[in-house]
């Protein structure tokens, strides 16, 4: 399995990951690990059923989701994985699930104390697990859609 993008985005599968990231990276697999999402049938149906035929779409908790995206007869996948959270991502990574980026399209904190661009909003927490993710290896950078620019979370942060 090939993991092509990891995405923190709280909206999860939305239209820039149908009409923009999904023709970029070529996946043919979106793993959508959330807890919270995970127990919300009507909510996980109505994602699901906005996500095009052909593409896979697993939506489950981040538990099951890592099994999923570990497990060998899925090698042949060019999976996209879609977290809510920085929390999320970590607790993927810490699963076993290694992507080399992580992508932060969209997140916004009432409680954010930085705000990295017009999309991205980090709380205390949130800065806490990025951190802890980039200490194993993982780059971090903005990024909406596939247009745009990378910049670095650091920087960013530095900026305010």
């Amino acid at each position: 399995m090939s993991i092509v993008l990891a995405r923190v985005d709280n909206r999860l599968i939305h239209g820039q990951v149908l009409e923009a990231w999904i023709p970029t990276t070529k996946a043919d697999c979106i793993v959508v690990a959330n807890n919270d999402l995970a127990g919300a049938e009507m909510r996980k149906k109505l994602m699901a059923a906005a996500v095009p035929r052909g593409i896979q779409v697993i939506i489950e908790s981040v538990e099951n989701s890592a099994k999923f995206v570990l497990a060998a007869d899925n090698s042949g996948l060019r999976v996209m994985v879609l977290f809510a959270s920085p929390e999320d991502a970590l607790q993927a990574y810490v699963m076993g699930v290694h992507f080399p980026q992580l992508n932060l399209g969209n997140l916004h904190r009432p409680q954010g104390v930085h705000q990295l661009g017009c999309t991205v909003t980090l709380d205390h927490a949130d800065i806490a697990n990025l951190t802890e993710l980039e200490t194993r290896g993982v780059e971090i950078n903005l990024q909406c859609v596939p247009s745009d620019r990378q910049r670095g979370w650091r920087s960013m942060i530095k900026k305010k």
